[in-house]
């Protein structure tokens, strides 16, 4: 079944190309479009009053969704922000003793590496980073390295952005989260709505992280933070959004919401929930699922990793692929081969208007509901148009 018919105008734009980085920059779907132009009709009839609709049905509603979409108990532990490094900076800020002692690894997106790094160079924070190769053994050596205490915040992705990789161990992880630390983060961007994801064991011991830009369809400003009760109740870095709602805090001091309002900031661009709330409502018009948008990629990965395996795909048979398709499980929703070629490929497919991304050797291949078999057909075909050294 083509699912094609939703995004038709981000198809018509550029009819010829091939986008396989759903999972880097996903298309817009034809909701989107509306949500947008609602947006810009809301701010101008509401004017002034603008806000009261924001906070009082566009909010909420989105609170709703990214809640079913992980199975929380209550909306209420929801924030969002314009991008997921405004609410690690709140979090961290929360801290208050420093250097932060904190547990990751050396696979983590760019927005808590980079961050990462410069706290390390200005005294803030001291990173043990448990290396995610041999990834055979990373899950295990990463719950021993936590179990073995000493950390301020445990921080790590559910899917790694580079390689694809699952960790499943997040119960492992809740068990040793408490209120006077440790702290556990999860960055969920590359799993949700990538994969079914259910936090509601681990919802009242863990923070996550995750965003509208990739597998949302929803694009940039729309992220969000779950913060569970009783964990980091006064973050330094506030906005003002952040005082209104029922407040606690020291006589005479700076007062923050109780639920995961403590989180907020101040005034951001709203349209962006908009789309978000929009992409949700298509999805439950469609009959779709997160489960259904997710088997639809895994046919797709697999018809493309059979052919790099039966050598149908040119080059790319010569390529590690590092995150297989194997079984039904939970998986990223993109294929990651290494190969010290991957730029060249990756520059290769471009100028043959195919669209991919490459992170240092490895290029990646991310599968969507406006892809069917024949682009996959026509993806193998631009690999087998390579040419071997």
């Amino acid at each position: 079944m083509s699912f094609k018919p939703l995004f038709s105008r981000a198809l018509a734009l550029s009819p010829e190309r091939l986008h396989f980085a759903a999972h880097s920059h996903h298309l817009w779907p034809d909701a989107s479009f509306e949500a947008q132009q609602q947006a810009w009709i809301d701010a101008n009839q509401h004017a002034d009053r603008k806000w009261d609709l924001i906070f009082g049905e566009v909010i909420p509603r989105a609170q709703a969704e990214v809640a079913a979409e992980l199975g929380l108990s209550s909306s209420d532990s929801l924030v969002f922000a314009p991008n997921t490094h405004d609410l690690l900076l709140r979090v961290f800020s929360a801290f208050e003793t420093r250097p932060v002692r904190i547990l990751s690894t050396d696979g983590e997106f760019h927005s808590f590496r980079r961050q990462a790094d410069r706290w390390e160079e200005a005294g803030e924070a001291v990173v043990t980073r448990v290396p995610l190769a041999p990834f055979e053994t990373f899950a295990e050596r990463f719950v021993a390295a936590a179990k073995a205490g000493g950390h301020d915040w445990i921080v790590v992705s559910q899917v790694f952005f580079r390689t694809g990789g699952l960790f499943d161990r997040m119960e492992d992880l809740a068990a040793l989260a408490r209120p006077e630390g440790p702290w556990v983060l999860v960055d969920g961007y590359h799993g949700f709505m990538a994969t079914p994801t259910d936090l509601s064991r681990v919802a009242d011991r863990i923070f996550y992280v995750a965003g509208g830009y990739k597998y949302a369809m929803a694009g940039e400003g729309v992220c969000f933070l779950h913060a569970p009760a009783g964990f980091a109740p006064r973050p330094v870095v506030t906005g003002w959004f952040a005082e209104f709602g029922d407040l606690s805090g020291p006589p005479g001091g700076v007062q923050y919401r109780s639920d995961g309002g403590r989180f907020w900031g101040a005034t951001f661009d709203s349209s962006a929930l908009y789309r978000f709330n929009a992409v949700r409502g298509m999805l439950t018009g469609a009959g779709l699922t997160t489960a259904d948008v997710a088997d639809h990629g895994r046919a797709l990965a697999v018809r493309f990793q059979d052919a790099v395996r039966a050598g149908d795909a040119g080059v790319f048979d010569e390529a590690e692929i590092l995150n297989p398709v194997a079984g039904d499980g939970p998986r990223a929703r993109f294929l990651a081969l290494r190969h010290e070629d991957a730029q060249a490929w990756r520059t290769a497919l471009l100028a043959d208007g195919v669209v991919t991304d490459v992170r240092d050797d490895v290029i990646r291949f991310g599968f969507g509901l406006y892809q069917d078999a024949e682009d996959v057909d026509r993806l193998i075909a631009a690999c087998r148009r390579i040419q071997r050294p």
